[in-house]
């Protein structure tokens, strides 16, 4: 017989903590708990892992320190988030450090637009038309919080024809940043001398050419003179 959760002859407690955190994880990121939604309880969650109540107590904290739950008094364990570095990053999103966020932002997105111009696929030039005519229709509505939407998801489109998996996750980690560093640009109103033209963008990966890609992709996020 196999031996009794948490006991002395079942595998270093440290261990079973960490299996279960990955076990937490696996189920969040595969929707089966989404974000906004709560968790099961304790009890629950000792019988459907296996594990004792202070392995999962232990598993649940370390989620709830690194950002991804929140334990709200008298209601349960929700699901805040599916990343751990978008926590962090958003904690230090403060307008004094605005400028840093663009400058990574840059990093990202330059070599984001050259890889995507020399991977990307029929199916990706097609998500790229696509985001580029919703942003295109959202800057027409004239409504700030759907253009910022709008143009997060093209760029998004850009780092997805990229290919690249872990360069798409960390994106994802500064998008609330991104959208940040939009809507700190736009201010309160669309205004005409406020628009940048993506279309030379999405037509350089789309003709294969990584350096107008880079080039294009690094021009509207350059910093001011003197800056």
């Amino acid at each position: 017989m196999p031996p009794p959760v948490d006991s002395p002859t079942a595998p270093p407690r440290g261990h079973r903590v960490r299996q279960t955190i990955a076990q937490l994880r696996e189920r969040i990121l595969g929707g089966e708990w989404p974000v906004g939604g709560r968790i099961p309880t304790e009890p629950q969650l000792v019988a459907a892992l296996g594990v004792g109540r202070n392995t999962v107590r232990e598993a649940v904290r370390a989620l709830v320190h690194a950002g991804v739950l929140e334990c709200r008094q008298g209601s349960g364990t929700y699901v805040v988030s599916t990343d751990e570095l978008a926590p962090v990053v958003a904690r230090r999103l403060t307008d004094d450090r605005m400028a840093e966020v663009v400058e990574v932002r840059r990093a990202f997105e330059v070599e984001a637009a050259r890889l995507a111009a020399l991977r990307r696929t029929p199916d990706d030039l097609a998500a790229l038309d696509g985001a580029l005519a919703a942003r295109e229709a959202a800057w027409r509505g004239g409504r700030v919080d759907e253009f910022v939407e709008a143009d997060a998801a093209l760029h998004v489109a850009v780092v997805a024809a990229a290919h690249n998996g872990m360069l798409a996750e960390l994106y994802a980690s500064v998008g609330a940043a991104l959208r940040s560093t939009v809507a700190q640009s736009m201010g309160d109103a669309l205004e005409p001398e406020r628009y940048v033209d993506h279309s030379r963008l999405v037509e350089a990966i789309r003709d294969g050419d990584p350096h107008r890609a880079a080039i294009e992709a690094g021009a509207f996020l350059e910093p001011p003179p003197g800056a």
